[in-house]
């Protein structure tokens, strides 16, 4: 298959600590370095990895692909910092699991995400925070995986997405604007420019192509009434009235939609996200994922002035 045509499809890149648990092998990085390392991959290279925190999410968007089986709307590639070796059994965990992934990219030691351009990926998962700081320097859309490995319900086919706006859908400009001049500046700013669209954040073309899986399942409704759509998304923002106007208006001359919007105005978000369940959730301050990543999937986008004040974690070894 020609690169070009991954331009047609859904493309994001996944780090293996995001999609399985490497809890146990990491320690053994960590603790006994990478010649044992090596040698704890290679003995349990048939002990499948247990699911991570974005497995649910990650399986969920694959299982989209029954809509267009000769030509599948979406594609996942392993990005990991494991040499060919070692990553053997993440590949052969993914088998195991029934995880339709077949294209990787192994860089010993080194993270492969300066490959998403090329590779037409609008999204790039790991829990290596250095990893994904880096890659949203350099203006590509990557996010920190946070939270509990939440229950895979086999039962349950709906994929239920979850935005913050500022700083991840849209820029931060008017962050920025909340910063300087508080709550009352913020708010005249957002009703003087409330015709005014936000320039396109990090996930807005994210965004765009579930929009597009959305719209095949509607095409697959029109011929089939017994058709249940699966994809929802929703929208969980700080924001309240007057201040919710300009980030409807935005979406729409982004041309892309949401399900849902919830305008909290300042009440904390995890209540909303219990009640939500989404399979991720994706928001720009770690102060807000504190409290969802107790019970749901999510994902810190380190893009923006706030977090470039931040310093990141300690980096995780293997991915």
């Amino acid at each position: 298959m020609a690169v070009y045509e991954l331009s047609n499809r859904l493309v994001v890149g996944i780090a293996s600590s995001a999609l399985f648990d490497l809890a146990e092998a990491d320690a053994v990085f960590r603790d006994q370095g990478e010649e044992a390392y090596r040698a704890y991959q290679e003995e349990h290279l048939d002990d499948t990895l247990d699911k991570g925190i974005a497995f649910p999410f990650i399986r969920r968007l694959l299982s989209l692909n029954d809509l267009s089986p000769d030509d599948p709307l979406v594609e996942v590639i392993v990005l990991s910092r494991n040499d060919p070796d070692t990553g053997l059994r993440v590949m052969r965990s993914i088998q195991a699991h029934g995880l339709s992934i077949s294209r990787a990219i192994f860089m010993q030691g080194r993270s492969p995400y300066r490959f998403m351009p090329a590779l037409n990926m609008s999204l790039f998962l790991s829990a290596n925070e250095t990893d994904v700081r880096e890659a949203v320097a350099l203006g590509l859309p990557a996010g920190r995986v946070l939270g509990p490995a939440a229950a895979d319900e086999d039962d349950d086919r709906d994929l239920r997405i979850a935005f913050d706006f500022d700083g991840v859908l849209a820029d931060d400009a008017s962050e920025r604007i909340y910063q300087s001049d508080g709550i009352k500046g913020f708010l005249s700013h957002e009703t003087t420019n409330a015709a005014t669209p936000h320039d396109p954040g990090p996930l807005r073309d994210f965004l765009a192509g579930i929009n597009r899986l959305q719209q095949r399942e509607e095409e697959q409704r029109a011929t089939d009434p017994d058709y249940k759509i699966r994809v929802h998304v929703s929208l969980v923002t700080a924001r309240n009235a007057p201040a919710h106007e300009r980030p409807v208006r935005s979406l729409k001359n982004w041309g892309v939609t949401v399900n849902d919007a919830f305008f909290l105005g300042g009440i904390d978000k995890s209540t909303i996200i219990e009640v939500l369940r989404p399979h991720i959730f994706f928001d720009d301050q770690v102060g807000h994922l504190t409290g969802t990543a107790r019970s749901t999937p999510s994902v810190h986008v380190p893009f923006g002035k706030l977090n470039e004040q931040g310093r990141p974690a300690p980096e995780q070894a293997q991915q």
